[in-house]
């Protein structure tokens, strides 16, 4: 019958193409020392010489991976070809022999996670878990509770696809701004709806409908719809069509009522009250696609929105802005982590930090920045957003690699290293 300790060795000649010494050197280390592990990490203390056929409870690995989905697993709808070989390793093809947990921690969006689950499962060959994948707008879910039952206006993608996400998600008065088109066509005359659009909306009369928070979930399609529905919403303290409420000068503005007053945005900008809640799910000012150059995404979006309000009001609105980097988000994801490894653990675990968390991500920017706030270990590869003929990065990862192939087997040795 087959041990442990062969089954790593024989994982470890199979794990190319490093070289042949390398695996099984590293492996023999990690048994000797398993007394030292034992102390450092007590959740690992079992590799003990039993068979497998005995089917040990699963152990948890020295390191988990979090990775970023477009530039480091795909490059728009194409899979980059390190990547399938990257989860090939996370599957159990490695020294340790183990399978090692990861979740996809993306600031994309715009479609419900099962949805994305069954895409990024056939795009990469490997079954994804809806739990496995952190969407820009997934930590909505745990802000509910405070707008469940209340009018919200959501902004970003194709017709009425992020409504139905945020009704998925627990909210139950979900509004579009085709449904303001469709409400009154003069709010933006430059745009007629398509027939496809129409069917999306929902009959509503907005001037009976207050709007008590906006909600930008994905990139928008219509920014100039989408900028004048946002400052009508704002200066008319949620009722569309109504008299604005401001004064150009911030010293004219009318006093805001008590409830608005006494309403601070946790996580904003700015200390200023807002009587209308304004969140933005992904931060990124640009995005790669299979384009060559960089695209321009969400956080341009927000910046064109606050240059029209700045130059309208003469300041900035104040927000919350979710996704990477926000500490909200590596917060969020390191529970949706420990929930994934209680899972695969069966049972409770007490905290995330025995094993080491790993950040796969091409972009500087957000993502390394991110992870270094979190203090984990950072990877950034070259296959995507990051270019080095424009420079060292701005945020300094742990290491650069070419790929996410190379990324995860630098990981796998740093941690293996240590023991």
């Amino acid at each position: 019958m087959l041990s442990v300790r062969s089954a790593l060795l024989t994982t470890a000649r199979r794990w190319a193409p490093v070289p042949n010494n390398t695996p099984a050197r590293l492996v023999a280390r990690f048994l000797q020392r398993k007394s030292e592990l034992a102390c450092a990490l007590p959740s690992l203390s079992a590799f003990p010489t039993v068979h497998l056929d005995q089917a040990p409870r699963q152990q948890l690995p020295p390191l988990v991976f979090t990775f970023d989905i477009d530039g480091v697993l795909l490059r728009g709808p194409h899979t980059i070809p390190a990547a399938r070989r990257a989860l090939d390793m996370l599957n159990g093809v490695n020294p340790m022999g183990v399978k090692i947990p990861f979740i996809l921690l993306t600031n994309g969006g715009g479609v419900g996670e099962e949805a994305r689950r069954r895409k990024l499962s056939s795009q990469l060959g490997v079954e994804i878990q809806s739990n496995q994948i952190l969407q820009a707008h997934t930590i909505l879910k745990s802000v509910v509770h405070k707008y469940a039952e209340k009018p919200v206006l959501v902004l970003g993608g194709r017709n009425d696809v992020v409504r139905k996400v945020a009704e998925d998600y627990g909210f139950k008065h979900v509004y579009t701004t085709l449904d303001v088109l469709a409400w009154k066509p003069e709010v933006w005359p430059f745009h007629d709806l398509s027939p496809e659009e129409r069917a999306s909306t929902k009959p509503v009369d907005f001037s009976k409908t207050p709007i008590t928070a906006i909600f930008v979930f994905h990139d928008p399609r219509n920014w100039s719809l989408d900028i004048q529905v946002i400052i009508d919403v704002i200066r008319s303290r949620g009722l569309i069509g109504g008299p604005y409420l401001d004064m150009p000068s911030p010293a004219d503005q009318q006093p805001l009522p008590q409830e608005a007053r006494s309403h601070k945005l946790e996580g904003s900008v700015q200390e200023q009250d807002a009587p209308i809640e304004l969140v933005f799910c992904n931060p990124d000012l640009l995005w790669k696609s299979d384009f060559p150059q960089p695209r321009v995404g969400q956080g341009a979006f927000r910046e064109a929105f606050q240059a029209v309000h700045k130059s309208l009001l003469g300041r900035t609105y104040p927000y919350v802005q979710y996704g990477k980097p926000s500490t909200a988000t590596y917060k969020f994801a390191e529970k949706v982590l420990k929930d994934r490894l209680e899972e695969l653990q069966g049972g409770v675990i007490s905290r995330l930090p025995t094993p080491t968390v790993h950040n796969q991500t091409d972009n500087p920017e957000s993502d390394i920045a991110g992870a270094n706030g979190a203090g984990w270990p950072s990877v950034l590869v070259r296959t995507g957003v990051y270019d080095p003929a424009q420079g060292p990065p701005a945020h300094e990862p742990t290491y650069i690699a070419e790929d996410v192939e190379e990324a995860v087997r630098w990981a796998i040795e740093r941690e293996m290293g240590r023991i």
